[in-house]
């Protein structure tokens, strides 16, 4: 089955991640790229794990009272047993939980993904393919780059003017020509020509 692609907030969520070895290091890097506030628990714990900021290591062996107030958990140990352990928990609660490499104790997959600023694309097999997703995302990688991420921003930041300038039923032509100006130029908008485009001389024509 398919797994719905749904785009979460995780700006100072309380996620666990249960592992202190390299595969949880990377589940934490990702949940803190983010913004989420992550606690790891294992009974050993790399040392680049613990050097990560703010994040909350406790070294000692997983208790179920753990998952208690968590919005998100991993469970990325070596044993596989203790994976799906964790996992009933979770669904028992009603917890999001991503079991490494077990697809059946899963309730959420990390896709794999590119991001500049605020714009993200996702990849996904539904946990069959990884040569797919990757093949995917380089062919993607060209096309997200970081002036679109900023060019993203500052049609964001243009909304407001855009709303009280332009009618409606032009308002997509408004910001389809804005990104479209910044793509052929390489370059974000100036203001003179932000001012054009919200003032509708060039696009909007009763």
């Amino acid at each position: 089955m398919s797994y719905f692609p749904m785009f979460v907030e995780l700006g100072g969520v309380s996620c666990l991640v249960v592992g202190g070895g390299r595969v949880a290091l990377h589940k934490v890097q990702v949940l803190k790229e983010f913004g989420a506030r992550v606690t790891v628990v294992a009974e050993r714990i790399l040392p680049e794990l613990k050097a990560q900021e703010n994040v909350d290591c406790r070294e000692r062996r997983f208790v179920p009272e753990d998952v208690k107030g968590r919005k998100l958990v991993v469970a990325a140990t070596d044993d596989k047993a203790l994976n799906r352990r964790i996992s009933r928990l979770c669904k028992e609660a009603q917890i999001p939980v991503n079991a490494v490499d077990q697809i059946e104790d899963c309730s959420f997959i990390f896709p794999s993904y590119l991001k500049e600023k605020e714009v993200i694309a996702a990849f996904s097999s539904g946990g069959q393919s990884p040569a797919v997703t990757q093949y995917l995302k380089e062919q993607t990688r060209p096309v997200l780059t970081k002036l679109l991420g900023e060019l993203a921003i500052q049609l964001g930041g243009l909304r407001e003017q855009v709303k009280k300038r332009i009618p409606k039923q032009n308002r997509k032509a408004v910001y389809e020509a804005a990104l479209q100006k910044g793509l052929e130029q390489q370059a974000l908008l100036s203001e003179e020509e932000i001012q054009k485009m919200t003032g509708g001389e060039a696009i909007c024509k009763e």
